[in-house]
């Protein structure tokens, strides 16, 4: 029986392969697969579900592939008006309409259209999972500007937690502080650490106060560089790197 026919529990699903060689993401390579472009050992291959080892040769309309050993890591600042996705059926601009970046090349979690910020961008999807796994309770760090002023009633359920954010959802404890009032609208900054759809103002909705702006100013350990601009990007640097893998280097603990 060729390798191609032997559909094992064994080596690596072929859509996750041809991911990791920066072609596309996994669900194109299944759309590839469907298509007939794709060959394993110079046989055409119909189904997703193939896995190959390291002794397989892999082709894209008959062009020999291979995967990327070298990972990237990237620091991004997201402009507001942009979606984190690769595609959008309402046509709205995407953060990867300015990133040329591989396919495989995803962000880590995601901000909202109008919020902006810190966002990383990587292939290593060990390291992006683990970092946005509610388990591991990574800080995301928020400076908010919201209308009128935060009541000290607000400012304590807010460290609470326990607010009916709406759709079964409910706040969990916030660190919060406020940088600073005026008449019509305050800056605060908060740290929470699960980052669910539109969490931050959601909750700031539930006590009476919308979001003028959100920005996220630091993921984990890492804080944006201020020498970045909306649109812009920078490589990580190899501690930063590090920093962050030191944070998920251990499974987290699981309650009694």
């Amino acid at each position: 029986m060729s390798k191609v026919e032997n559909n094992t529990p064994q080596g690596e699903r072929i859509n996750r392969y041809m991911a990791g060689c920066g072609l596309c993401s996994r669900r194109e390579a299944d759309r590839w697969i469907e298509a007939g472009r794709v060959s394993v050992n110079g046989e055409i291959i119909a189904q997703p579900g193939v896995r190959i080892t390291e002794q397989d040769s892999v082709s894209v309309d008959g062009k020999p592939i291979t995967q990327v050993t070298e990972k990237s890591y990237m620091m991004y600042y997201k402009p507001k008006g942009m979606l984190c996705s690769r595609r959008d059926d309402r046509k709205r601009p995407l953060i990867y309409d300015q990133l040329d970046v591989p396919a495989n090349v995803q962000s880590v979690g995601r901000l909202d259209m109008d919020s902006e910020g810190l966002l990383f961008l990587t292939d290593d999807g060990a390291l992006a999972q683990a970092l946005t796994h509610p388990s591991y309770k990574i800080p995301r760090k928020y400076r908010v500007r919201i209308t009128s002023q935060l009541s000290l009633d607000a400012l304590a359920q807010l460290r609470k937690g326990g607010i009916d954010m709406g759709d079964g959802d409910f706040s969990d404890p916030w660190e919060i502080i406020v940088d600073s009032e005026s008449q019509g609208h305050s800056w605060i900054s908060t740290t929470i650490y699960r980052g669910r759809w539109r969490e931050v103002r959601r909750t700031l909705k539930a006590v009476g106060h919308d979001v003028r702006r959100l920005i996220r100013v630091r993921y984990g350990n890492i804080g944006l560089d201020l020498a970045l601009k909306p649109g812009q990007w920078r490589s990580l640097r190899n501690k930063e790197v590090q920093n962050l893998k030191k944070m998920v280097a251990h499974p987290p603990k699981t309650q009694a």
